[in-house]
């Protein structure tokens, strides 16, 4: 008798808990939290089965983010039952039920700036160059749904995005609202620029300087440069630039047709009468511009519009 009973005792160690308990040994056993993404809950993360595989389905929505869920062990047969009928539910092991969240991640300063860089482009450089942006100050990374995520832009200065500024903005994960940021942001804008390759001389015809284009950081200079494709073929400069420097819009104007200091032809006209004097020209202008003049004999100053490089046409 004393042999059969240690047979019988060592029979029981190899006897797995949960036959001894009347539990079977594929019994679904129901987990005591879940995160899951914005595509719903899944009966599969509520549930696991070591036997067999837990049926794909669908049970209801993600939760919001930052919010907690909390699906007792009746709601989720319920929920199981009304897409799979067949769902086993008399064995099943773990807590009665079980909460859920919405998985997370840390937002690091660099995944930051893959969506800040191109919302500031679309916002506000658009088509006028390459948008660089850097943080002016540490980041600390705040948690946010480890999914896509879409950032809208709520700030700017009111003349737009600066060297250094402050932006406002907000992220959103699809219909889900995760948070608003203030930050400070260091800007570059990089763009071909016109820049002079050799000394440019005021008076010198655009078409014959030696201009040429290079990446420049265009955010710190409000000035418009010139735009050579579209440039006046009689344009001039009308400064002097050096080596280096951008050429920019106000320093090129329309060639005059009359100088400072020309002996012009000056038509008085007043009907049908005209008068013809030659006048010194104080003034430079393009054709249509009005100028001073000085008729040399009187010392008089008059003014005219420019009809061409001799005459000047002036008005009684």
């Amino acid at each position: 008798m004393k042999l059969n009973f240690n047979i019988f005792v060592s029979a029981l160690l190899l006897v797995p808990a949960g036959h001894l308990l009347g539990e079977p040994s594929n019994a679904w056993q129901e987990q005591a939290g879940a995160t899951v993404d914005g595509s719903g809950i899944f009966l599969g993360q509520l549930v696991k089965n070591p036997t067999s595989p837990v049926p794909l389905l669908r049970l209801a929505p993600a939760p919001p983010w930052g919010q907690t869920n909390v699906l007792t062990r009746e709601q989720i047969i319920e929920l199981a039952r009304s897409q799979y009928p067949e769902v086993e539910t008399t064995n099943w092991t773990g807590p009665e039920q079980t909460e859920i969240r919405r998985r997370g991640r840390q937002l690091l300063d660099f995944q930051l700036l893959e969506l800040l860089t191109p919302a500031l482009q679309r916002t506000y450089s658009k088509n006028s160059g390459d948008l660089e942006i850097r943080l002016a100050q540490p980041w600390k990374p705040p948690q946010v749904p480890d999914e896509a995520l879409t950032l809208k832009i709520t700030e700017l200065p009111m003349d737009g995005l600066l060297p250094n500024c402050m932006v406002g903005f907000e992220l959103w994960d699809g219909k889900d609202f995760v948070g608003t940021w203030r930050i400070d942001v260091l800007a570059k804008l990089w763009r071909d620029v016109p820049v002079a390759r050799s000394p440019l001389l005021r008076g010198q015809l655009l078409r014959d300087a030696d201009i040429g284009l290079e990446r420049r950081d265009v955010l710190a200079r409000r000035e418009s440069y010139v735009n050579l494709a579209t440039a006046d073929a009689s344009a001039e400069l009308n400064e002097n630039i050096l080596v280096g420097q951008p050429v920019l819009r106000r320093a090129v104007r329309e060639r005059p047709a009359i100088r400072r200091g020309q002996i012009v032809d000056a038509v008085y006209a007043d009907g049908a009468l005209k008068i013809l004097l030659k006048v010194v020209t104080l003034d430079e202008g393009a054709i249509g511009q009005q100028v001073r003049v000085r008729n040399p004999k009187t010392n008089h100053e008059l003014t005219g519009t420019v009809q061409n490089e001799d005459t000047i046409l002036i008005t009684l």
